[in-house]
């Protein structure tokens, strides 16, 4: 979108999330599995891996009459916290885990962690100097954490991480050891950078989503409020699916090696999806960014004169052929409707709850809503959809000063801000100073407007199609969008 006042309209894209109902809520994808480490029967419980007769016996990895080695009561299959116990080394997610630290294979099991030859004799897991084994009762990699030699599995799962994917928690233990992304908690997820959260707000599960985004828009020349097919900045109408996968490589190419970006936002609309032979070339856009790795956001335009879904119908096609294509991708995010200035916010949380009952498949975490009107504040949707990313337009319509940027911010986005992404902004050289602090401060994604030269774009395109090449057109600008990124 042009560099124009926030409360004309302007292309927000809301990436489609799986909601589990349309009550209200978009629901997580997101899951803390409990199948594994530190359930009965392994990883610390009475039959295995620190249990009464093997890998932490009371006479090795596990006495409750040895205080300092072999299992003591703070160690190696004890009974209260650590290597064994219900809430460490053999938590629900970690040291003692179903592949590690007292498991079946090691530490305290049948064949090794507490058998004749390994776990539970005097030399190894369980022995009396380890309580656990260097190299099985608690597992240096996995079974607790790294540093579970000494103690069988003692701080597994601790402290930052809370059951990461790099530790206490393997990859098995319920995706990344309770959050989507990283691991942490629903609340506030853990720590500032792993466990997903940020100290305040809400969105634990989604803020490490949400701030991922180092994002441009890709718009057509002409903006994106189009009643015909859509073409992007570079393309062209008549350009077939290889032409455009070429073409879009080529810039998508230019986007990350010259910008910095890791992903890019673009516009739909009914007439560039359901009409077989534009759908068709366009599709190359999307693989291309799967090819490269690149998460795209793909959001709804309406056409020009019109502020509401004139034929509702046409409109679910639409996305039905969208969401059946590229739900299978993870990189791929669903923005229901940008700038839904005809709709209360009421009215488009309404709409959006319909969307995801009838786009079941896409996870709530790759949906995006839409703020009021313009997307100019997501309070009422955040509320409302507690597990749905966000969009939010801001323009220095709200004032070209640092503070007045800061505060548009921390107004609009409320306390949603950790699961928030800025899908449009642009504006003078103050504006933009206050937007990139904030958004740094609060570890928001953002998506500036534009990335190519033609809708007020940071780049520019050079050469000939599909050989394309992209080259900075405001160094300074480029400089304060990336400042504004958080990882």
């Amino acid at each position: 979108m042009t560099s124009i006042p926030q409360d004309s309209t302007r292309f927000t894209f809301l990436a489609g999330l799986s909601l589990a109902l349309a009550l209200g809520a978009c629901s997580s994808n997101s899951t803390s599995a409990t199948e594994s480490g530190g359930s009965p029967g392994s990883g610390g419980v009475v039959g295995s891996g620190g249990a009464t007769s093997a890998g932490g016996t009371v006479a090795t990895g596990g006495s409750t009459a040895t205080p300092t080695t072999g299992g003591t009561v703070a160690s190696g299959g004890s009974i209260q916290t650590s290597g064994g116990a219900t809430t460490a080394g053999g938590t629900t997610s970690a040291g003692g885990a179903t592949r590690s630290g007292g498991t079946t294979s090691a530490g305290g099991a049948t064949t090794s962690g507490g058998s004749p030859a390994t776990g539970g004799l005097t030399e190894r897991g369980g022995t009396t100097t380890s309580g656990g084994a260097t190299a099985t009762g608690g597992s240096t990699a996995s079974g607790g954490t790294a540093g579970s030699t000494a103690t069988g599995g003692r701080t597994a799962g601790t402290t930052a991480t809370g059951g990461s994917s790099a530790t206490g928690g393997a990859t098995t233990g319920g995706n990344t050891g309770g959050a989507r992304p990283t691991g942490g908690t629903t609340g506030v997820g853990g720590a500032t950078a792993s466990g997903g959260s940020i100290p305040v707000g809400d969105g634990g599960l989604l803020a490490a989503e949400s701030a991922s985004f180092h994002c441009f828009n890709w718009a057509d020349a002409g903006d994106n409020f189009q009643k015909g097919a859509l073409v992007l900045t570079g393309l062209a109408a008549t350009d077939t699916y290889d032409t455009v996968l070429a073409s879009s490589n080529a810039i998508l190419s230019g986007f990350k090696t010259v910008l910095g970006a890791n992903s890019f936002r673009i516009p739909i609309n009914e007439t560039t999806v359901n009409t077989a032979t534009t759908w068709a070339a366009y599709k190359g856009i999307f693989d291309a960014a799967i090819s490269q790795n690149m998460k795209v956001i793909v959001a709804y335009w309406l056409p020009p004169g019109s502020n509401h879904v004139a034929d509702t119908t046409t409109w679910n096609t639409m996305w039905k052929t969208v969401v059946d294509a590229y739900v299978s991708s993870d990189l791929v995010y669903f923005d229901v409707f940008n700038e839904p200035s005809g709709y209360s916010a009421t009215a488009f949380i309404t709409l959006v709850q319909q969307w995801m009952t009838a786009n079941p498949s896409v996870p709530a975490n790759r949906v995006l809503v839409a703020g009021t009107t313009t997307d100019i504040d997501v309070n009422q949707q955040g509320a409302a959809l507690p597990n749905c990313l966000l969009s939010l337009h801001i323009y220095d319509s709200v004032g070209n000063t640092v503070a007045a940027a800061q505060a548009a911010v921390k107004t609009h986005a409320g306390p949603y801000y950790n699961r928030t992404i800025v899908t449009e902004y642009v504006g003078q050289s103050l504006f933009m100073q206050g937007i990139t602090t904030q958004m740094k401060a609060y570890a928001m994604g953002s998506c500036y407007w534009a990335g190519l030269e033609g809708t007020g774009g940071v780049a520019k395109l050079s050469g000939t199609k599909p050989n394309y090449m992209v080259t900075v057109n405001n160094a300074a600008n480029l400089t304060l969008i990336q400042s504004g990124w958080t990882q």
